[in-house]
């Protein structure tokens, strides 16, 4: 079977960084994609996904990221659902980020220079498998 998500897009906003009780870092952040084709009005619309990077890369992320940055993520869609605090049951579709490019300069300007600009490894994937979520309770995980 095969569960594989790429995108490419902008942060709609900085990443949230947080550490479950046991000092795991999970970052988050909404990635807006353009869609490849214009709707009645002759506008772009684009989807706005959201997205969980764990451990070392959620560190990088929320370090080196900001809103407007341009981001490749490569990993795979999770369907989750919980109850809120009204009592009613949400469903929660979000990407699991294995590896994430940043593909903006730091500065901010974009151009021929955005490669030496880049924080030296810029993406680091999960070597050990551990992005598994079954080994946390649900109080560790902070969303």
């Amino acid at each position: 079977m095969l569960n594989r998500v790429v995108l490419i897009g902008r942060l709609t906003r900085d990443p949230e960084l947080r550490y479950t009780p046991s000092g795991v870092a999970v970052a988050s952040f909404t990635l807006a994609v353009d869609r490849n084709f214009k709707n009645a009005q002759g506008e772009r619309e684009a989807d706005f996904i959201n997205i969980v990077v764990w451990r070392q890369l959620g560190e990088n992320c929320a370090n080196y990221l900001s809103k407007g940055k341009l981001a490749a993520v490569d990993g795979r869609l999770q369907i989750r659902s919980y109850d809120a605090k009204d009592g009613t049951k949400r469903i929660v579709a979000e990407v699991i980020a294995e590896d994430v490019r940043f593909l903006s300069p730091r500065d901010g300007s974009e151009g021929a220079s955005a490669n030496r600009s880049m924080p030296q490894n810029s993406t680091m994937p999960i070597a050990d498998g551990s992005d598994d979520l079954s080994s946390l309770s649900d109080e560790e995980i902070p969303f």
